[in-house]
């Protein structure tokens, strides 16, 4: 860094996160200590922000700092755009400052928080020209994490909640953790070997290329080491980038399989909702996109943890596109679509891959499959799959009314939407 800038060097940035505050606490302090004098730690708890009161520390050198900051609205958005981004900002730009710890609280998901990094603008531009993600680390507690991730509990009956309307499960927010990471640190001790290798089971078939250590033994340069060049380090690809960074392994391990759900004709939208149980009991994880047949020219995106599932949209597929349309699909999908292109249906097919623990992967298929379009059904055409009852056709809206694409900040704490 010594021949570079100040106005154009980026700062390494590590992102802690996990759903058990003390260890991601220690964690954090661990990675601030290999480089005490550089490295500034930052922490907002919002165990509060429902009351729009946030607790912020920033530990750098010898010097920390508390302070209570007491926001309009109580929200993880509003705590991001108003501090988080700006406190990011100045912190890059201080001499004496070569490398930031982000501290999460249980409530942050860390993609969330990259995503801001690259989109929110604070003056102006994005924190990405700021900031360098070297690594997104998860905290999982072995004693606890497999029962959180399999779950039913809603964040604010844990008092995790991000905002008094946070409708998020427990379960969401762990897996979410653990998928978006590109190392994993193991913590405290599981009651039984069962349920530590049934944990570790589930971990590797959610981020199969995350190097593991425990807290016990945690050299985060070591372990940063050891992840691999082409890990996401804080890249939010969107939900087609998901399928395209490939499948975990299909092989059974301490009970936990995976099912692959791969069929070309669409769904019928009630068919699918009533199907959709099948999805969360006995079932940790599932994803992937989907075609309803009153929706032909977009692909859903379904995902469930523990007994929390969402559904969204995930862009047009490209059979629906004009061809000089297709110039704004990443290449790499341009190739999967290639790949697997049918002359009839396009890309348009189901991929859903859903990781079990408890359930029957057999019932799961069997389920899904009834869903589809029968040959009667099919044969009739796109203009009478347009009038089916469609429970899909509804959408969640921020409660904070802005598109968070389009939210603004600067460093006095202003917002606006472009």
């Amino acid at each position: 860094m010594g021949t570079e800038s100040s106005a154009n060097r980026r700062i390494p940035l590590i992102m802690v996160a996990g759903i058990r505050a003390g260890q991601v606490a220690a964690a954090a302090e661990t990675a601030r200590r290999e480089e005490p004098a550089g490295t500034a730690l930052v922490h907002h708890d919002l165990r509060q922000v429902a009351q729009g009161v946030v607790r912020r520390l920033v530990r750098h050198g010898d010097s920390e700092s508390t302070e209570i900051l007491e926001l309009a609205h109580g929200c993880v958005s509003c705590t991001l755009r108003l501090d988080m981004l700006p406190l990011l900002r100045r912190l890059s730009a201080a001499p004496d400052v070569t490398r930031i710890v982000v501290q999460l609280d249980p409530a942050l998901e860390p993609e969330t928080i990259c995503w801001a990094l690259q989109h929110v603008l604070v003056d102006d531009r994005p924190l990405a020209g700021d900031v360098d993600v070297q690594a997104v680390v998860t905290t999982v507690d072995l004693a606890t994490w497999f029962a959180d991730a399999t779950g039913e509990e809603e964040l604010v009956e844990r008092g995790l909640g991000g905002s008094a309307d946070d409708e998020r499960t427990v379960a969401q927010v762990a897996v979410g953790q653990v998928e978006f990471a590109d190392a994993i640190v193991l913590a405290g001790r599981a009651d039984d070997r069962w349920n530590q290798v049934r944990t570790e089971a589930v971990i590797a078939r959610l981020t199969p290329n995350a190097p593991g250590m425990h807290l016990d033994d945690l050299d985060v340069s070591a372990l940063l080491a050891k992840v691999p060049a082409d890990a996401r380090r804080g890249e939010v690809d969107g939900p087609q980038g998901q399928l395209l960074r490939g499948q975990p392994s299909l092989e059974t391990d301490a009970g936990v399989s995976v099912v692959l759900f791969e069929e070309r004709r669409p769904f019928h939208p009630e068919r699918l909702h009533q199907a959709i149980d099948v999805l969360l009991d006995g079932v940790v994880r599932t994803r992937g996109r989907v075609w309803v047949a009153s929706q032909p020219g977009v692909a859903l995106w379904l995902e469930s943890a523990g007994g929390g599932l969402g559904v969204a949209h995930a862009g047009p597929w490209l059979a629906a596109l004009e061809p000089d349309q297709w110039a704004d699909v990443s290449p790499e999908r341009q190739v999967r679509a290639s790949l697997t292109w049918d002359d009839y249906y396009g890309d348009r097919m189901q991929e859903l891959v859903v990781i079990v623990h408890e359930a029957n992967p057999q019932d799961i298929a069997h389920a899904l499959r009834h869903a589809l379009l029968t040959d009667d059904e099919l044969a009739e055409g796109e203009r009478a799959w347009a009038s089916y009852e469609d429970p899909f056709g509804e959408w969640h809206t921020d409660p904070c009314g802005d598109d968070p694409a389009e939210t603004t900040a600067d460093a006095t704490g202003e917002t606006g939407t472009r």
